[in-house]
């Protein structure tokens, strides 16, 4: 036990140190996220002196940019089973070592959630009441309550997946099937899970009939399946790139086929949702009016809404026709979809929800300055995590840093 213990530090020590060891491209990459990630600390810092008031959230729009990127981010998170679901599922060998990457960006993208959330509380130091068995967690009853318990749940299970077949791969062995494949399966339907019950906290909502949709989850899932998989397309990308781990275009074109149905699904519930908005023509499409034409000269989202269309309508025709076979087109249609997608589930989902009022009241949100320097920080922070857990990996699964050659 002491011996496996004593391997176990010497494994987490070497990985600790290949964080802090690259090329010129490295250092100038992780300077840049640093520079970034200290901006937004100090508009945190600000943001913490003062409170809320420096977001451009009000007591009429509740939920601002920091939800939206969290909404948008789980589903990031959630993309990693679209590696998963191919290899365990169906045995496919070109997705196998990538898997590792996948459920990497899964563990920094829900790191970026948490982070998000944080940062949308007022008083973060009353996040205690979350916790089990010190809060009050109100379980079952609260969705909140769910979303901690999935979003923790999620990152332990790719924390526990690929920590261990890395650490497997290091000791030069195979690893024990029934200690890791079990948990492969299970973070399939949690994948699923985590936003499922992000829509639910949407739809739960009965005050908010912009938001009361049947379909909102399954749009959650089909815009998760297309954002997610279309960055870790272009991360592959530049892994192969600036290293020299072979990803094959067979595996990227893999990718490129769920990409392709999902977006056809998302495009396809998005117009079902417009159709259900305004060709009933009830008092409750006033939030869709908002969003897509204005209401009562107020029209602030109109051209993020139609930015996001545009963007999702170009990939999809993109990913369609034979032309996104080349890797040149596909990239263009990935990077217009994760736009699109992140426009659409962000700020076209969230803030119409609160426009109008129940009350009638028309409040306009933009977001601050403090809060874009914010959310850049955090995304910069999520890429220096995803980088960082690269940095460790990559080594390791080239067999350049094992057990075998530890004193080299």
């Amino acid at each position: 036990m002491m011996k496996a213990a004593k391997n176990y530090w010497i494994f987490v020590n070497r990985c600790a140190r290949l964080a802090f060891v690259g090329d010129w491209r490295y250092y100038a990459w992780m300077g840049f996220l640093t520079i970034f990630v200290l901006l937004g600390i100090n508009a945190y810092a600000k943001q913490f002196v003062s409170g809320l008031i420096t977001t451009g959230m009000s007591d009429q729009v509740s939920w601002g940019v920091y939800i939206a990127n969290f909404t948008f981010i789980v589903g990031v998170a959630a993309a990693a089973a679209m590696l998963v679901i191919p290899v365990y599922v169906y045995a496919n060998e070109e997705l196998h070592d990538l898997v590792i990457f996948g459920e990497l960006l899964a563990v920094s993208a829900i790191v970026m959630c948490l982070s998000f959330v944080t940062v949308d509380l007022g008083r973060p130091d009353r996040f205690w009441h979350l916790i089990p068995g010190i809060g009050q967690f109100n379980f079952p009853h609260s969705m909140l309550s769910w979303d901690v318990i999935v979003l923790n749940g999620y990152l332990l299970l790719n924390v526990h997946i690929c920590g261990y077949l890395l650490y497997c791969r290091y000791q030069g062995r195979k690893p024990a099937r029934w200690f890791y494949i079990p948990f492969v399966f299970i973070a399939i339907g949690w994948a699923i899970s985590i936003h499922t019950v992000t829509a639910f906290l949407y739809v739960g909502l009965g005050g908010r009939p912009f938001w009361n949709s049947s379909i909102v989850g399954p749009r959650f899932i089909a815009s998760a399946f297309t954002a997610g998989p279309s960055l870790i397309i272009l991360a592959l990308q530049v892994i192969r790139n600036v290293t020299a781990y072979r990803i094959t275009d067979k595996a990227l074109l893999t990718l490129r086929s769920i990409v392709q149905v999902s977006m056809l699904i998302n495009v396809f519930l998005l117009v079902n949702e417009i159709f259900k908005e305004f060709y009933s023509g009830t008092m409750h499409v006033a939030s869709s009016k908002y969003l897509f034409f204005g209401l009562h000269g107020h029209h602030a989202l109109v051209p993020w809404i139609w930015t996001a269309i545009a963007c999702n309508m170009i990939a999809m025709f993109l990913l369609i026709l034979p032309i996104s076979r080349s890797l040149k087109y596909l990239n263009v249609a990935c990077v217009l979809a994760f736009v699109g997608i992140w426009i659409e589930k962000g700020m076209g989902l969230v803030v119409p929800g609160f426009i109008p009022t129940p009350l009638g009241e028309i409040v306009e949100y933009s977001p601050t300055l403090n809060e874009a320097l914010i959310c850049i920080g955090i995304w910069c922070f999520g890429f220096l995590c995803y980088t960082t857990l690269l940095r460790m990996a990559i080594p390791i699964l080239q067999g350049q840093i094992s057990k075998a050659n530890e004193t080299a």
